[in-house]
């Protein structure tokens, strides 16, 4: 079995352990699962989770997550050394937790009839098994793939099985209850933007933003952070939090989630500073007037200004003043020779 070096959030190590410590129990482990990505739809691995009960928690049940798993991957060939142990493969596992929302948007989407025409409401298993279908002949047409580029039914309906899956379904999609047992759903994009738009908004906090350098540099660079631009600073800190979203949004939602807001007293705002960059020196001031100066004739008639002969150095205006009385020719030396 290969081994990788990973970094994960504290409370799924706790729940790991708490596993391995009651390795008896009869609940399987949870499996990696590949799923297509909500923007790039190429098929990326995802960790569901069901935090186990503990006591330091007080025995409550915690609310289930599902882990993205990404690869960090050193420029050149690296090894981790863990005691007496040396993984060669150097790359870093990072795992945290997304959205099921996000995971759910490809997969809905593949259901969407052609032509824009209207869904109609089925049970959650119908509609995963279509999703799973669809995505499976969409990764694996030629059944000569990687595997690891394919995205397989089982992972679609399990993913689907899973109790945060079902929570985020309720969120992006139009319900009804048939019978206490039977609930049908119909993917709707504007519950969808409707959940975006309250992302942006909890991202677009100063509290959130002030916790990343690099969100400080861009609104210091579009000079936001004066106090003369506290309206325009809300905007941009809105603007950027639907940047970060987008990471995970295909090109149409990241297109209808832009519309929801309005950015226009913003992008003029940027604007201007682009052409104020480009040109700093307004007209008529001090380079209008040195331009004008050095445009103007000399007197009439002349319609060429000779250009002023440079300055001598000091060196040579000492050597202009020597007394040369004496010596001889520089011709002297080159003449020829008598015997």
């Amino acid at each position: 079995m290969d081994t990788y070096f990973a970094v994960l959030p504290t409370d799924v190590i706790d729940s790991v352990i708490l596993q391995i410590n009651h390795s008896s129990q009869s609940s399987r482990p949870a499996r990696f699962l590949r799923l297509p990505h909500p923007r790039t739809g190429l098929p990326s691995l995802f960790l569901p989770h069901q935090p186990q009960r503990s006591e330091s928690d007080g025995g409550e049940e915690q609310s289930p997550m599902i882990l993205e798993v990404q690869t960090v991957a050193p420029p050149g060939a690296r090894s981790w050394f863990i005691g007496e142990e040396v993984i060669s493969d150097g790359r870093l596992l990072v795992m945290t937790p997304i959205d099921p929302l996000f995971l759910l948007i490809p997969i809905l989407g593949a259901t969407i009839v052609e032509g824009g025409g209207q869904v109609n409401f089925r049970p959650a298993d119908d509609i995963f098994e279509e999703a799973a279908t669809k995505l499976a002949e969409a990764t694996h047409p030629s059944g000569s793939q990687d595997p690891s580029l394919i995205v397989t039914p089982d992972d679609i309906v399990t993913f689907g099985a899973l109790d945060c899956t079902m929570l985020a379904m309720r969120r992006i999609c139009e319900t009804k209850e048939i019978t206490t047992d039977i609930t049908v759903f119909r993917y709707s994009q504007e519950r969808l933007v409707e959940q975006l738009t309250k992302k942006v908004a909890a991202l677009a906090t100063p509290r959130i933003t002030e916790m990343s350098r690099c969100l400080i540099r861009g609104l210091a660079k579009n000079e936001l952070m004066e106090d003369k631009h506290e309206d325009l600073l809300a905007l941009g800190r809105t603007q950027l939090a639907c940047d970060l979203v987008s990471q995970y949004l295909p090109a149409d939602i990241r297109t209808a989630l832009i519309a929801s807001f309005d950015f226009t007293p913003l992008e003029s705002h940027v604007r201007t500073l682009q052409r104020h960059h480009l040109n700093p020196s307004p007209s008529g001031g001090v380079a209008g007037k040195k331009d004008r100066k050095r445009t103007s004739t000399v007197s009439e008639g002349t319609s060429v200004k000779r250009k002023k002969e440079p300055k001598a150095s000091q060196g040579v205006e000492k050597l202009k003043k020597a007394s040369v009385d004496g010596m001889a020719k520089l011709s002297t030396f080159f003449g020829k020779k008598t015997v």
